[in-house]
Formats: C-alpha cells, sequence, structure tokens
C-alpha cells in the first residue's frame, strides 16, 4: 500500500504543466529577426531552478574588440506570447550600473533555448560583468552568468531578482511585442 501510493504521488508531480516557450529577439534596443540557436525543447525543463516565470541566462559569448564587442546570451524562459516572455538580456557591471541592454521583441515560444547578440558593448577585455535576462511581466531573478571578456562566464547563483533593482526602469524599454 505504502510503495503504490509513493508511486502515485511520484507520478502527479511529474506532470509538465509549463507551458512552451520561444524566443526571437534583437539588437541593441529591439529584435526582429536576429542569430540564434534553437534547442530541442524536448527535456521538459524550463530551466528557471524552481520558478517558471523567469528568463535565465544559460550561455554567454563574446566576439569583437575591446569597446565594442558583440555578446551573445542564451536563454531559456517559459515564453508564451506578448503576456509572458523574455524581453531583454542586459550587462551590468558588478556594482548594478547597466552597460548594454538587449531588447527581445517577441516571444519565443516555439525555440528554447535560443540565443540572441547584440552590441557593440563597450567595455575592456578584463572588465567584471554580469549578463541577466528580464521575463515580462515578473522581472528579475533567473540564473545569471558573471566574468569577463579574457577569463569567460560562469553561473552566478549570487545575482538574484534583488540585485540592480533600479536598472529596470531605464531605457532603452520594448516599445511593442511583435507576437
Amino acid at each position: 500500500m505504502t510503495v503504490s501510493i509513493a508511486l502515485w504521488l511520484l507520478a502527479c508531480t511529474q506532470a509538465d504543466d509549463s507551458p512552451s516557450v520561444s524566443d526571437d529577439g534583437a539588437g541593441g534596443a529591439t529584435d526582429d529577426g536576429g542569430t540564434g540557436d534553437a534547442g530541442d525543447g524536448g527535456s521538459g525543463d524550463d530551466g528557471t531552478g524552481g520558478d517558471p516565470l523567469l528568463s535565465s541566462v544559460e550561455a554567454v559569448s563574446v566576439t569583437g574588440d575591446p569597446g565594442a564587442y558583440t555578446f551573445a546570451a542564451t536563454l531559456r524562459s517559459p515564453d508564451v506570447d506578448c503576456d509572458q516572455y523574455s524581453d531583454w538580456w542586459e550587462v551590468l557591471t558588478p556594482k548594478g550600473t547597466l552597460v548594454y541592454r538587449r531588447i527581445l521583441d517577441h516571444s519565443h515560444a516555439d525555440e528554447q533555448p535560443f540565443t540572441r547578440d547584440g552590441g557593440p558593448v563597450k567595455v575592456g577585455a578584463t572588465d567584471p560583468l554580469i549578463v541577466r535576462g528580464h521575463f515580462h511581466p515578473t522581472g528579475y531573478g533567473g540564473a545569471a552568468m558573471s566574468g569577463s571578456v579574457t577569463k569567460g562566464w560562469v553561473a552566478a547563483p549570487e545575482i538574484g531578482k534583488d540585485f540592480a533593482p533600479g536598472v529596470e526602469k531605464q531605457d532603452p524599454q520594448p516599445k511593442k511585442c511583435l507576437f
């Protein structure tokens, strides 16, 4: 009896009711296509570490030259449509100063995870930085990454939803979600 109850509970808790996600963001202020990498989306894991309504950064890569880098951020989020989607990713200093924000003009419900690049990002090769995503309507709080162009990027669990909350209202801001 105990085993059957445990199996029943296990089966009930493993149902995946999370909405599908997709991402299509573009450069510095808005996204009307851009480059991207599609994930297989088949794992059922939304990559948000427990809270399904967050945008999590899974990878960061950088190309270019000091003072004019192009950053590419890979995000995973439970996008559905314009009411629920990753609306930007951003680069910040460790003190919370906004360096660059890449606006994503539409949801990426059918493309998870997704990668979008942006720039130029005016930083030096050794500047310590943080890259995090923003989810509409819930805001910050997903996984972030920290590092530098020369040292690379690692998970930054210490960067939570309360890190530099004031930059959320700074420009640029999304103007309109396309779909």
